[in-house]
């Protein structure tokens, strides 16, 4: 539980900073990619892909191109739908079926 309200801190001082405005491009491209990391961790898909843009047309140096990658990387493997083998359908159907 301590994790998640200073997730919620971080996530509140890194709006801060965008809000007030950061010096260079660089720096609010990063404080956008750790936006979206606490977005995306808190289940906001869309806004976190948005601040992901964002990133990415901030970042005109490249050097935050592997750790953007690596967001939407982490993003795609966890879009991936679960897939059980063996009996398919839901629990209740599984039952259904042995009664008969």
């Amino acid at each position: 539980m301590v994790s998640q309200t200073d997730m919620s801190a971080a996530e509140k001082f890194f709006k801060k900073a965008v809000t007030l405005g950061l010096s260079m491009d660089q720096d609010m491209a990063m404080a956008k990619l750790n936006l979206a990391g606490i977005a995306f961790s808190k289940r906001r898909k869309q806004e976190a892909t948005l601040l992901i843009k964002d990133a990415e047309k901030l970042d005109k140096q490249g050097m935050l191109k592997e750790q953007i990658k690596e967001m939407k990387a982490n993003m795609k493997r966890a879009q991936m739908p679960n897939q059980h083998y063996g009996q398919g359908g839901s629990l209740r159907a599984q039952r259904r079926g042995s009664k008969r």
